[in-house]
């Protein structure tokens, strides 16, 4: 069973799971700063300004993983579809998992170089599954 999921094939689907969790991580900081405020239910965004740094931060990077995964999963299915099977496609997914996340980690705790680091890191993963994809559509 583990052998089945972690095959290449399996390993691109589920990894888009996984990068659909890793988008709420980051939001747990952001629930718990909002629920020791005082959670407004008519305007949560306008709460924003109102809460601690590290909070804010956590929304930014709450909201940066949408922007990411609007990137990652059409290219990890791109690579399923295209049958992409390497250890280069191994390579760009798992470092675009580990890399977002710890993204979110330093971004909350204002590690500006490391999150910058994890940000590029991320999208040579997924610019790496686009790239390998059209090669081989493309032929």
């Amino acid at each position: 069973m583990i052998s089945s999921v972690l095959a290449m094939p399996g390993f691109l689907l589920v990894s888009v799971g996984l990068a659909a969790v890793l988008v709420y991580l980051p939001f747990f900081v952001v629930g718990y700063g909002r629920f020791k405020l005082g959670y407004d239910k008519s305007a949560p965004r306008a709460m924003l300004p109102k809460l601690p740094p590290y909070v804010q931060r956590a929304t930014w990077a709450h909201e940066n993983a949408f922007e990411s995964m609007i990137l990652f999963a059409p290219a990890a299915l791109m690579a399923y579809v295209t049958q992409q099977q390497s250890t280069v496609t191994l390579a760009a997914v798992s470092a675009y998992l580990v890399a977002r996340t710890f993204y979110p980690l330093f971004y909350i705790l204002d590690i500006p170089s490391l999150r910058s680091l994890m940000f590029g890191i991320a999208n040579i993963g997924v610019f790496t599954l686009y790239f390998l994809s059209c090669r081989s559509a493309l032929g």
